[in-house]
C-alpha cells in the first residue's frame, strides 16, 4: 500500500503531523478533493486521508506519488529544506534525503549536492546497495535528468529501454518518460544524479 505503521516517538509523529499537514493544505489551495488526489497518484482516499492526518509513515514511493499528484518537487512535502545562503556543501554538511527504501527495493543513500531546492537544478549523491530496484514503481515526472556513475553498476531502463552502466559512464534522459534503475550487481554503486528542475 505504500505506507507502513506509524512509528512511536514525538519527533517522528511530529514530522508525520507536519507532512500531513502541507499535504492537505496543498491539496485544498489546489481546490482537490480526496478522490480527486487519489485518481492523480494512483493511492486509495483511505491512505491520504490517514497521511493528511500524520496516522501512516508513508514510503518514499507514496510521497512520490503525492507530490507528482500535486504537481510539486518532494521535497516541498519534507521540513527543514531552507534556504542556504552558501553556495558550498561541504561534504559532511550533505543533507540526507533518504536513508531506507520501501520494503522489497533494497537500501539506498540519498543526499543533497546543492544548497537548496530553490534553484533550476538539484544534484544528489546516491549510494546504492545490490539488490536496489525501483521496478515496480516507474518514476515520471517533468524535465531531464543527468547520471554519471562514479563506481560500481547500475541499470536504468527508460521507456521499456534498459542501459547497463558501469563506472565512468553516464546518461541523460527526458524524465516525463516512465524510468527506473537497478542494482542487480554484488557491489555497492556511488552515483551523482541532476535533475532539472528539482524533483525532490
Amino acid at each position: 500500500m505504500g505506507t507502513t505503521s506509524t512509528p512511536s516517538g514525538p519527533a517522528v509523529a511530529d514530522l508525520l503531523e507536519g507532512i500531513g499537514e502541507t499535504v492537505r493544505a496543498l491539496r485544498k489551495k489546489k481546490k482537490l478533493t480526496l478522490a480527486e488526489l487519489a485518481d492523480a497518484t494512483g493511492l486509495s482516499p483511505a491512505i491520504i486521508s490517514q497521511l493528511e492526518r500524520g496516522r501512516a509513515n508513508p514510503s518514499f514511493t507514496t510521497l512520490a506519488q503525492l507530490a507528482h499528484g500535486l504537481d510539486i518537487p518532494v521535497g516541498k512535502l519534507l521540513p527543514s529544506y531552507h534556504e542556504n545562503k552558501s553556495p558550498v556543501v561541504r561534504r559532511n554538511e550533505r543533507r540526507d534525503l533518504r536513508r531506507s527504501t520501501p520494503e522489497g527495493m533494497g537500501h539506498a543513500v540519498y543526499e543533497l549536492l546543492v544548497p537548496d531546492l530553490n534553484g533550476s537544478l538539484e544534484g544528489l549523491w546516491v549510494v546504492t546497495d545490490p539488490g536496489h530496484d525501483t521496478s515496480a514503481t516507474p518514476f515520471t515526472h517533468g524535465g531531464e535528468e543527468f547520471g554519471l556513475i562514479i563506481s560500481g553498476r547500475l541499470e536504468v531502463c527508460i521507456d521499456g529501454e534498459l542501459f547497463a552502466l558501469g563506472t565512468g559512464d553516464s546518461i541523460r534522459f527526458d524524465s516525463t518518460k516512465p524510468h527506473w534503475f537497478r542494482n542487480s550487481s554484488d557491489e555497492q554503486c556511488v552515483a551523482v544524479w541532476v535533475n532539472t528542475p528539482p524533483t525532490w
